[in-house]
């Protein structure tokens, strides 16, 4: 018998971050979609959960930032990075950590209206999950994907419910695979990634234990074992934070020829978490354990006609810099507005080449950080002196050269405030995660020459208005109410910014609208009047980088799409040109804008 068939927009395959989020997406721009997902939940291990500051920016535009802080560990509380012999024992060196520290702080309040935040996904992924059905998504668990086709008019998808066995067909206009390192539906579609995988192992210990009275004094998500003397089989890692003080994941990294993960006993593992607190007496309560592994890959192409793959599908790499989740996220994020213009008419189908065009070289550049940023750990352990087989008693021995007064002593502690100073760029990285500026179709090329960089842009990011970056924040004010320029963004519809004199740009973006049916909001920053937009502080003066008659167009997503420095009747008519080109309603391509991702200054 034929099998029951299911038509629908949108089919997402995958319930984790990317997933989720491009479910409560479609939601917000009113698509209908089914997600279906294998497991029968969320989550069921704390894995990823920094979340930075674009992130719960999107979390914002979503309607779900309060919510999301309200359940996340605060910023504040993720101060401090520590390396320690134990947690009890000796701390060898502490440094401050995401945009906490007096001299970094200013940049990130400075830089977005959202803060960053500590939540692991066995949180977030609920909390995604509930607001999406609270949008009323289709969203289906124990259902397993299992093929696909695709021709010019749809894809068709075959699925099972894993507890009935039944199969059934969904016939969708699109595909979208966010189902995670594993992906079937990357496979399927004839895409790939590349770069070696298996680099090393390691296994999460996830944990409850209460250990305020060793880490109240000095909060942090991560705490570093550096414990002299010959490397166990299972070897001591990471303390990760997920709930301050008293839930924990324990990293430790393991060679699979030597250790059997499923050998190990409850017994074992309060075991090691006891040696990394240092307390043998601490009661532990094993929550559950994952095996994983380090890969440094990212897929040449996220997209093969009607189906497109996003999060851990296409980059796949260490958890350093706490990139993986916060670029599934903004992957989904990317894709959603597009999707949701192209299926009701108002874009043509060509925006969605843009998707891989935009989102694959900030995937490609965070595999790189974060394998760059694993490697540059080992500074620490070479400016210790510690040496592979290196005897307990010798290890101890070149740690104590700390204490020491003299050249031996000062050379040392030089040594390792230089290997602290370098983890900058795992753990205040903010130009990565907020400066990559998207190049391709949908942006309109900028031909003026930019600034150069006035300070490192991996660790500093630098507001700018130009085309594919990220809208700058600045802080607005109308009827008494602080607004953010990220605020003035409505669904699916784009933001013209100008300012004083800059009004006749009104009269172009109505007939542009018409035109489309895609509605550009105007807002003249600074002009008198009843529900004037202020800039008090003057901040949108100072990272505008046009005149004030000029404008800014801002996409759905919030990224500048094309900017005029000033007013005039030629300019006017190039923002209809901007506008269909974006939406690829042009009759012909236009040339695409090169992407601009934030490099390290030479060190």
């Amino acid at each position: 018998m034929p099998r029951p068939r299911l038509e629908v927009p949108v089919l997402i395959v995958g319930a984790g971050p990317a997933g989720l989020a491009a479910a409560l997406a479609l939601s917000r721009y009113g698509v209908e979609y089914l997600l279906v997902e294998r497991h029968p939940g969320t989550a069921h291990t704390p894995r990823a959960h920094i979340i930075n500051q674009r992130t719960v920016e999107i979390f914002r535009h979503l309607g779900i930032e309060d919510r999301f802080l309200a359940a996340s560990t605060p910023q504040e509380m993720m101060r401090n990075n520590l390396w320690v012999t134990s947690v009890a024992g000796r701390e060898v060196a502490r440094s401050e950590t995401w945009g906490t520290s007096d001299r970094r702080a200013a940049d990130y309040r400075a830089a977005s209206p959202s803060p960053m935040a500590n939540c692991p996904q066995t949180v977030l992924e609920p909390l995604l999950l509930e607001s999406a059905l609270e949008a009323g998504g289709d969203l289906r668990f124990q259902h397993e994907f299992q093929s696909f086709s695709q021709d010019d008019e749809g894809v068709t998808s075959v699925v099972r419910d894993r507890v009935t066995g039944e199969e059934f067909t969904v016939a969708s206009r699109f595909l979208l695979g966010g189902d995670g390192a594993r992906s079937r539906v990357l496979g399927q579609a004839g895409l790939t990634v590349e770069g070696p995988s298996g680099l090393a192992h390691a296994a999460n210990i996830w944990f409850r234990a209460d250990l305020t009275r060793y880490l109240a004094h000095r909060p942090g998500v991560l705490t570093w074992n550096v414990m002299p003397g010959p490397l166990p089989p299972l070897r001591l890692g990471t303390l990760i934070c997920h709930r301050p003080f008293t839930e924990f994941v324990l990293v430790t990294m393991y060679d699979p020829a030597e250790v059997d993960l499923t050998a190990l006993s409850e017994d074992d593992m309060v075991r090691l978490v006891r040696t990394a607190v240092g307390d043998d007496a601490v009661p532990v309560e094993i929550k559950g354990v994952a095996g994983w592994q380090v890969n440094a890959q990212v897929a040449p192409r996220y997209s093969a006609g009607r189906v497109f793959c996003m999060g851990d599908a296409v980059h796949r790499h260490p958890p350093t810099n706490g990139l993986g989740l916060n670029m599934s996220i903004a992957d989904a994020y990317n894709l959603a507005w597009k999707l949701a213009l192209v299926l009701d008419g108002r874009a043509g189908p060509r925006l969605l080449d843009s998707y891989s065009i935009e989102r694959q070289p900030v995937g490609a550049q965070g595999v790189d950080r974060a394998i760059t940023s694993l490697q540059e750990l080992g500074e620490i352990d070479a400016a210790l002196g510690f040496t592979p087989g290196q005897s307990a008693e010798d290890g101890w021995a070149t740690l104590e050269q700390l204490d020491e007064p003299g050249p031996a002593g000062e050379e040392r502690r030089r040594a390792l405030r230089a290997a602290v100073e370098i983890t900058e760029y795992q753990f205040n990285a903010h130009g990565v995660e907020l400066g990559y500026r998207y190049g391709g179709p949908a942006i309109v090329v900028d031909t003026t020459p930019g600034p150069p960089p006035a300070r490192d842009p991996q660790l500093y990011y630098q507001a700018t208005s130009r085309p594919g970056a990220r809208v700058p924040h600045a802080r607005l004010e109308r009827d008494r109410t602080t607004l953010s320029t990220l605020d003035l963004v409505d669904g699916l519809g784009f933001a013209l910014l100008t300012g004083v004199g800059g009004e006749p740009w009104a009269d172009a973006a109505a007939d542009i609208a018409r035109r489309t049916g895609v509605p550009i909001a105007v807002h003249v920053i600074g002009a008198p009047g009843p529900g004037a937009l202020t800039d008090p502080y003057g901040e949108w003066a100072a990272v505008r980088e046009i005149e004030p008659t000029g404008c800014v167009l801002v996409r759905p997503d919030r990224h500048v799409a094309w900017r005029a420095v000033r007013f005039d009747a030629d300019r006017a008519g190039g923002l209809a040109a901007a506008v269909e080109a974006v939406l690829a309603l042009d009759r012909a391509a236009p040339d695409p804008a090169p992407a601009h991702l934030p490099e390290p200054a030479r060190r």
